[in-house]
């Protein structure tokens, strides 16, 4: 395995100096008006936007490690407001209008983001750019054509979306047999650790109380049990996200799917005029195990991938620690996407856990016999979809009727997952079937997409 660090919880940690300390765990039974399950982004946001709106009330959040441990400070720092589920699944809970609705405002996250992050002087690297996926073969770009289409017709602006052909593709990025590409245009890259933590002390300076090394055991109607103390609260959010599981009576809720990625050494100049990547562009594909990248402040690669997808029972990583194997396809990937980097050195690899839900469709929500509100199955879309779970959940707690909380997003309940050894076949079934369309397709040419990627998507209701 020839990678210089494996966890140490992520790379964005190690580029801010290591990992932080701790805060203080809860110091006995409190009382508070909100409590918040979790320090990542969504319960930082969430805390955040309670706190613009009505600054008398007291808000307690509980992190069993500190803030930014799980996929908040490990992610591959793409802040896209990007709608990535089905729309039409959405038409159960909601109308196509507030689909479209829905699309539409989290779009408006990534100019959001910008603005607190001026406000409160959090330095995250944000830099507004444009997405590229790429495709490599006749199949991929019939796939972004069909999505391409499809966004059209649910009147995602030409001003967000473009199609490119392979010569524009390959003059902004050189991957290599480039047919086109689809151009999501002002997205913004982010070093998400800084993100998170400047995030947590914009709160605490609000006057938010973050206890860390606190381990929730329970939650029920107005309390929130840990190994420190007693919360109890008049509303309480859960913000866990891909660690939902490890709380009692939520083990089959979201599926905690893993995600990895590795960072290069930095690339001279010289090396990034060959590969043509001068603007920052985040970096993806459209094959079926596909890929996400970014160029780094530091003039670094970093790129992403799902490599062994799930653990048996929903376990998860130990700080970060990945598998041998997996850094091994993600450097596969790395050199198809990108050959020019053939022969650099990887400093650091890591991998985290995203939250899953059964009909892969974000979700937010409040039950208002209980005053537990939770928000998350994002499918890696948190970075800027737990921005606006944060002003959802605001609206919630403060039992206002908003725009937002009217959106078809808000009180979706999907079906909980199988139970082992159930859910493990079909995730790992699924991945299966996904590699393998992806080498039927390169052995065939390219030229069409391989049925088994739809049967992979039906296996697990994708």
């Amino acid at each position: 395995m020839d990678v210089g660090t494996n966890g140490e919880v992520s790379f964005w940690y190690a580029d801010m100096g290591g990992v932080p300390g701790y805060r203080p765990p809860l110091p006995g039974d409190i009382s508070v008006d909100v409590c918040i399950v979790g320090a990542g982004f969504t319960g930082l946001w969430t805390a955040y936007y309670l706190k613009e709106a009505e600054p008398g009330l007291s808000i307690a959040i509980v992190e069993k490690e500190f803030a930014g441990f799980g996929a908040s400070g490990r992610n591959g720092g793409w802040c896209s407001g990007e709608f990535g589920w089905s729309r039409h699944k959405y038409l159960s809970s909601g109308s196509r209008a507030g689909v479209i609705e829905f699309e539409r405002q989290l779009r408006a996250t990534v100019d959001e983001v910008k603005r607190v992050t001026e406000a409160e002087g959090i330095d995250c690297d944000f830099r507004l750019t444009d997405c590229l996926t790429f495709a490599q073969t006749p199949a991929q770009m019939a796939r972004l054509r069909a999505d391409y289409e499809t966004a059209m017709s649910w009147q995602v602006p030409t001003t967000r979306l473009e199609l490119i052909g392979g010569a524009e593709a390959a003059a902004r990025i050189r991957v290599p047999d480039a047919r086109g590409a689809l151009v999501r245009h002002h997205v913004a890259r982010v070093q998400p650790a800084k993100l998170v933590r400047g995030l947590a002390e914009a709160v605490e300076r609000r006057g938010v109380a973050i206890y860390e090394q606190t381990t929730v055991t329970g939650i029920a109607k107005g309390l929130v049990t840990t190994n420190r103390g007693r919360v109890t609260a008049h509303r309480i959010i859960r913000a866990t996200e891909g660690f939902t599981h490890g709380i009692p009576g939520n083990e089959r809720e979201w599926l905690p799917m893993n995600s990895a990625i590795v960072v290069t050494e930095p690339l001279p100049d010289d090396l990034w005029r060959e590969i043509g990547w001068e603007d920052h562009q985040l970096l993806a594909d459209a094959s079926h195990a596909y890929c996400y990248a970014q160029r780094t402040r530091g003039n670094r690669i970093a790129m992403g991938g799902r490599g062994v997808p799930y653990r048996f029972g929903s376990k998860t990583d130990t700080r970060g620690q990945t598998q041998p194997e997996t850094i091994e396809k993600l450097k596969d990937i790395l050199y198809r996407m990108l050959p020019q980097t053939r022969g650099l050195r990887l400093d650091h690899a890591w991998c985290g856990v995203l939250g899953v839900p059964r009909d892969w469709c974000a979700t937010a929500g409040m039950d208002p016999q209980t005053g537990i509100g939770w928000a998350g199955g994002y499918v890696g879309l948190g970075v800027s979809t737990s921005n606006f779970s944060g002003q959802t959940l605001a609206d919630l707690v403060l039992d206002r009727q908003t725009e937002r909380t009217a959106l078809p997003w808000v009180n979706r309940r999907p079906r909980k997952w199988e139970v082992e050894p159930f859910r493990w076949l079909g995730v790992h079934g699924m991945y299966w079937l996904y590699h393998r369309a992806d080498r039927n397709e390169a052995a065939g040419g390219g030229k069409t997409t391989s049925r088994l990627a739809t049967w992979a998507n039906r296996l697990t209701g994708r």
